[in-house]
């Protein structure tokens, strides 16, 4: 049975008085893998944002293990989400290690000694452990992702959000990364909700993906990967998912 831990209903998303995206419908599952994907401006990275609490939705509703963003919900909300960004967002100044702790630091009740031990524990299950006393500059670009996802899991949230993953990865480098999504997945049953365009990383990780379009300001399409490529009624989807490329491509 079904188990949604995100919900949008009839989402107006945009910014001020810009709708980007009219009335969107959907759900997304505990322990699902869940892409969002589209051309340029298509709203992808809208609804991210409003998902993880950055903008308020325009109109409708969007709940996070049933509790709508509020300003009551605010704080247990940003407990339940990890969010790792395109660039992965480490502070420079700060060695990967550091960068895991500071959120333990910041909201978290555990010792010094326990959150030490955490954060090498993240580290681990990134396989980044040896890295730990390292400088982001340091590192490859791989590399800094892996850092910035054992952050986004520092206080163990329901839904780890991703943005971009593969972005600018070599493709040996991308396809690690999707084995280590599906292996958190795996291992700690948790939901990733991932930005993306990257066909590779999408057939091999994702177990429904939704798609946007500019021109219809509407969410398209969703579905599993494999049933949007060839059941499709839509010519825009099959030219997705069949060639990688769309008429407003990013």
């Amino acid at each position: 049975m079904a188990d949604p831990i995100i919900e949008l209903k009839g989402v107006d998303a945009g910014y001020g008085r810009e709708v980007i995206l009219k009335d969107v419908t959907f759900s997304i599952d505990r322990g699902e893998i869940f892409i969002l994907l589209g051309g340029s401006g298509c709203g992808k990275s809208t609804i991210m944002k409003h998902m993880i609490g950055l903008n308020p939705v325009l109109a409708g509703e969007l709940t996070i293990d049933g509790q709508p963003w509020t300003a009551k919900t605010r704080d247990s909300l940003f407990r339940k989400i990890g969010v790792m960004y395109q660039s992965g967002a480490l502070f420079g100044s700060m060695t990967c290690l550091e960068n895991v702790l500071l959120p333990l630091q910041e909201f978290s009740s555990l010792g010094r000694k326990a959150r030490l031990e955490k954060a090498r524990s993240l580290l681990s299950d990134v396989e980044l452990l040896d890295a730990a006393d390292k400088m982001p500059s340091e590192i490859s670009g791989g590399m800094r992702k892996r850092v910035a996802i054992a952050r986004a899991m520092a206080l163990d949230p329901e839904v780890v959000f991703l943005d971009e993953p593969s972005a600018g990865l070599d493709p040996i480098t991308s396809s690690s990364l999707d084995d280590l999504i599906l292996r958190l997945r795996r291992e700690k049953g948790m939901t990733f909700v991932v930005v993306t365009h990257e066909l590779p990383s999408i057939y091999k990780i994702a177990d429904r993906c939704a798609m946007f379009d500019k021109a219809r300001r509407s969410m398209i399409a969703i579905g599993r990967p494999s049933d949007l490529r060839d059941g499709s009624d839509d010519p825009f989807v099959r030219k997705f998912f069949n060639r990688g490329e769309v008429s407003d491509g990013e």
